[in-house]
């Protein structure tokens, strides 16, 4: 820890921030029941919500307001809303740490030199600079490890695991030639090859074909895919 805390303070918020297109924002003229699916897939406890464009960010939004609407549906979000804090890059981590303190605020937007919006941080974000990751609820001890088979024949498998553990774990060469790059550029991770493959951080919900398998995105946390549900290519049925 005492490590960390010298660390740290040669730290600036530009640093360690997440940046900006991977950040999670709520659209304010997004439908309530649109908003409620992406607080309850993203997990996270606050969010920067935009209007019109995604630099407009016009409040942070804490999911725990979202209960107030169930007694009063004649609210809306921007009723919700608390104002955003602004820092800059070089803001220093220990001044940081320090303002989230005195003013019991837990998220700042970055900006840049222009005044755009860089990304954001967390107080969680300046914590694990000192202590290391911490886990929260959507961590749990059952998330040691990267592969696990499930109860419906499928596979859990995390973003961050090798190609070589996957292509390993389950017995097969994954086909990569008609990734454009793949040959050329080194993948640590099969998060990280699905992502440049599809061209952006895919999304609860999407999948992606990489023969003999399909990766569909189970979580994601942080701009990155925490896990996959793996599963066999489905048969294509040839009409009769």
């Amino acid at each position: 820890m005492l490590e960390g805390v010298l660390r740290m303070a040669d730290l600036t918020a530009g640093q360690v921030m997440v940046a900006a297109p991977r950040m999670d924002l709520i659209q304010l003229e997004a439908p309530m029941e649109e908003t409620l699916h992406q607080v309850i897939d993203t997990g996270h406890s606050r969010f920067p919500v935009y209007e019109g464009t995604r630099d407009n960010l016009v409040g942070i939004l804490l999911a725990k307001d979202l209960l107030k609407l169930q007694r009063a549906p004649e609210l809306n979000i921007r009723t919700l809303l608390r104002p955003p804090v602004f820092v800059p890059e070089s803001k220093g981590l220990n001044d940081l740490l320090r303002e989230f303190r005195n003013t019991r605020n837990h998220l700042a937007i970055v900006v840049d030199e222009f005044g755009r919006i860089a990304g954001l941080i967390t107080i969680e974000d300046v914590l694990e600079q000192i202590v290391g990751d911490i886990e929260d609820e959507f961590d749990s001890q059952d998330d040691v490890g990267d592969i696990f088979a499930l109860a419906d024949q499928t596979y859990r498998v995390s973003g961050d695991a090798s190609l070589e553990r996957v292509g390993e774990a389950f017995s097969t060469a994954l086909d990569v030639g008609n990734i454009e790059g793949a040959d050329d550029a080194h993948f640590d991770t099969i998060g990280g090859l699905i992502a440049h493959a599809m061209g952006h951080v895919p999304k609860r919900g999407e999948y992606f074909d990489l023969s003999p398998l399909r990766f569909e995105v189970l979580h994601t946390r942080g701009g990155a895919v925490k896990w996959f549900k793996v599963y066999p290519l489905p048969v294509e049925k040839t009409p009769a």
